[in-house]
């Protein structure tokens, strides 16, 4: 073979090499294209909220499930149930503790995973501390007690355990609660509806709408003077504070607070239903039935649609809106209805 045939088969297998290298980047560039696509249209669709459920509907299902009827505490419990499996069961299921994408990239839907979960807790500490016992020396369920520790479970856990197993142990303990106290022959279980049980839990929900109240509302910052000792002339503290200090929430947290008081009342909405039911006739004797609503009609616009793709920190009276003072404000004006309601469970 001649040089000048040399080189052009030389040529020739250069180009041919530069060509199949060419096909297979073009192929990894495709393939990671659509994988991006996929992962976006994953996250589109798991970047959603479920649907508010019936409380009443729910509650006639679980304990048909069960075999057991309904009786006092029924629904109470039921929703506690819901929530929790609304929690894990939702589109794109529990999302806190994952790490692969999209949920690792995700932060929207596990904040307001979160503000459900502290719900919960709440609800289920309160059965176990207070609702299912007749007075602060009677036994403990034990049902409740697995139940609060399974649902205390570290929240961001993938792996050996993984948080949702934990969960659903939970859940598996509340089913045991409920069946028995539908069972006539498992007179041990008990829901016990009296006003201290109900305001112990209205103390819990204020004081968790009143934080959320605060850090929505320094969205946009403000001074606040030191309150702490306010009241009290023989009040003290550890150390000394500053008179006044300047309250704000950093804008990379606007949206996780948004959303986790998204999660908060959306999960109240469902609780506070669930009781009017089961302290129905507490409510009535104390003239409060119609304040149980007021609370929930106040938290109602709070599961509002958001049409923004984002959420808005405006000035507050300026030409942008502020999402965060709109919501602190429903907020608000449930928690200064609770602080009623339970001044009249306590007077009334």
């Amino acid at each position: 073979m001649s040089a000048l045939d040399k080189l052009k088969s030389r040529f020739s297998d250069n180009l041919e090499t530069q060509s199949v290298t060419g096909s297979v980047s073009k192929a990894i560039g495709i393939l990671f294209t659509l994988l991006l696509l996929l992962v976006g249209m994953l996250g589109y669709l798991w970047d959603t909220e479920p649907e508010q459920f019936d409380v009443f509907t729910y509650t006639q299902t679980q304990v048909s499930t069960l075999g057991v009827p309904v009786v006092r505490g029924s629904t109470t419990v039921a929703t506690t149930i819901g929530l929790a499996d609304n929690l894990l069961h939702k589109r794109g299921g529990y999302l806190t503790n994952d790490i692969s994408p999209p949920g690792i990239f995700m932060d929207n839907v596990p904040n307001w995973e979160f503000g459900v979960l502290v719900q919960i807790r709440d609800m289920v500490r309160t059965l176990r501390n207070n609702m299912s016992r007749s007075q602060s020396q009677s036994t403990e369920d034990t049902g409740l007690v697995n139940a609060e520790n399974q649902f205390y479970f570290d929240s961001d856990s993938w792996a050996f355990p993984e948080t949702e197993d934990e969960y659903r142990r939970g859940i598996k303990a509340l089913d045991g609660y409920l069946k028995r106290l539908g069972s006539d022959d498992q007179q041990a279980a008990q829901f016990y509806a009296r006003a201290d049980n109900l305001r112990t839990w209205l103390a819990e929900i204020e004081t968790r709408l009143g934080s959320l109240s605060q850090r929505l509302s320094a969205s946009i910052g403000k001074r606040q003077l030191n309150m702490a000792l306010a009241g009290d002339t023989a009040a003290s503290q550890s150390t000394a504070t500053a008179p006044e200090t300047q309250v704000k929430t950093p804008w990379t947290e606007l949206d996780d607070v948004f959303y986790e008081a998204r999660g908060t009342t959306w999960a109240l909405l469902h609780l506070l239903r669930a009781v009017e039911v089961d302290f129905k006739e507490v409510l009535e004797n104390k003239n409060a039935l119609i304040s149980m609503q007021q609370i929930i009609r106040e938290l109602e616009p709070t599961q509002d649609t958001l049409w923004s793709p984002v959420i808005l920190n405006g000035d507050g009276l300026g030409l942008v809106a502020n999402h965060s003072l709109v919501m602190a404000s429903h907020i608000s004006r449930a928690n200064a209805a609770i602080i009623d309601l339970r001044r009249l469970l306590s007077e009334g």
